[in-house]
């Protein structure tokens, strides 16, 4: 477990300057330079997110159950997961309507994301894992709305193309199936649909 939580402290740490000092991390931007900065950035995301990984697979070899979720609320975290996936999609998909309506697609995703995992696991691990990355996703959608009404710019894009949005949402769809269906049990052991 210690593996984990030094694992979310760096990913998410490293993740949450923007939430709680701007101010320094703009001086680190000015001192360090762009480059320098994304790089450390970077490294501390990259180690962070090893220690996680690995310090999530110790902890499910002794798991420390709190309590065992319903089997129903695997279709309500399957579901989660979908539009998880889209809002995900909607981030890197240019010019739709979601980003253009929600602005933060990928936070709320997360949050999403984290949220279904939440309902669906009831280890120590599973909480710590995903409780920490949902408290993160609302901070930083907190802090990300506060930034943008402060800066006070209004949207470029007023009228999204509905191509761009059906092709989020088929990017969406198709990426959670692919993940759900073939790489989730592979990658984590745990197949969502108990097959």
């Amino acid at each position: 477990m210690t593996y984990l939580a030094l694992g979310l402290l760096l990913f998410l740490g490293i993740h949450s300057v923007r939430i709680f000092a701007e101010d320094w991390r703009q001086k680190r931007l000015d001192t360090l330079g762009e480059a320098a900065w994304k790089g450390t950035y970077s490294l501390i995301s990259v180690a962070g997110f090893a220690l996680i990984v690995w310090g999530y697979g110790v902890a499910r070899q002794a798991p420390v159950v709190l309590w065992v979720p319903p089997v129903g609320q695997r279709h309500a975290a399957s579901l989660l997961t979908l539009v998880s996936f889209v809002l995900l999609a909607a981030t890197y998909v240019p010019a739709n309507a979601l980003k253009a309506r929600l602005k933060h697609p990928m936070v709320l995703g997360i949050k999403l994301w984290a949220l279904a995992h939440l309902l669906s696991n009831g280890n120590l691990a599973d909480v710590l894992l995903f409780g920490s990355f949902l408290l993160w996703a609302i901070l930083s959608f907190r802090a990300a709305r506060l930034r943008d009404a402060a800066a006070v710019v209004k949207a470029e894009i007023t009228h999204s193309p509905a191509s761009r949005t059906i092709l989020t949402l088929v990017l969406g769809v198709v990426a959670w199936a692919a993940f759900a269906l073939w790489a989730h049990g592979p990658l984590i052991g745990v197949s969502p649909f108990g097959g």
